[in-house]
C-alpha cells in the first residue's frame, strides 16, 4: 500500500521546501533589518519611525508563518496541502507583479517574482495531476 507522501514526485517536495527555506530565511531576517522591505528607498520614508518598524515586522511574521508552513506541508507530502500552500505562495508572487506593474517599478524584484511563479504553476499542475491520478486509481 502506498502513501500520500509516496506519490509526491520527490522534486516537488524540494521545491516546496526550498521555497519554505527562503520564506523562513526572508521572515526571520525582517525582524532584525527593514532593507528587505524598504530597498533604496528615495521617497523620504522614515526607516527608524515606529510605523515603519511595525510594517517590517509585520512582513517578517507572514514571511515567516507562510515559510513554516510550507516546511511542514513539504516534510508532510500531502498532495492537497502542498498545492493548497504552493497556491498561497503564487498568489503573493502575482501581487508582487501587479504591484510592480501598477507603479511602474519594473525591476529586478519583478522578474524574479515572475520566474518563482512560473516555477509554482509547473508545481501546482503536477499536484493537480498526482491528486487527479490518484483519485482515478481509487
Amino acid at each position: 500500500m502506498t502513501t500520500h507522501i509516496d506519490i509526491v514526485p520527490k522534486w516537488v517536495r524540494i521545491v516546496i521546501g526550498l521555497l519554505a527555506l527562503a520564506n523562513i530565511a526572508f521572515g526571520i531576517s525582517g525582524y532584525f533589518s527593514m532593507d528587505g522591505l524598504f530597498q533604496n528607498s528615495s521617497e523620504g520614508v522614515d526607516l527608524t519611525g515606529l510605523a515603519a518598524r511595525y510594517a517590517s515586522y509585520e512582513f517578517a511574521a507572514r514571511n515567516l508563518a507562510i515559510g513554516l508552513a510550507l516546511m511542514i506541508v513539504a516534510l508532510k507530502g500531502v498532495p492537497e496541502s502542498l498545492a493548497i500552500m504552493a497556491i498561497v505562495r503564487a498568489l503573493v508572487e502575482v501581487q508582487t507583479i501587479l504591484t510592480g506593474l501598477f507603479t511602474g517599478h519594473l525591476g529586478a524584484g519583478i522578474a524574479v517574482a515572475a520566474v518563482i511563479l512560473a516555477l509554482e504553476l509547473f508545481v501546482i499542475k503536477t499536484l493537480v495531476g498526482v491528486i487527479a491520478e490518484r483519485d482515478r486509481v481509487k
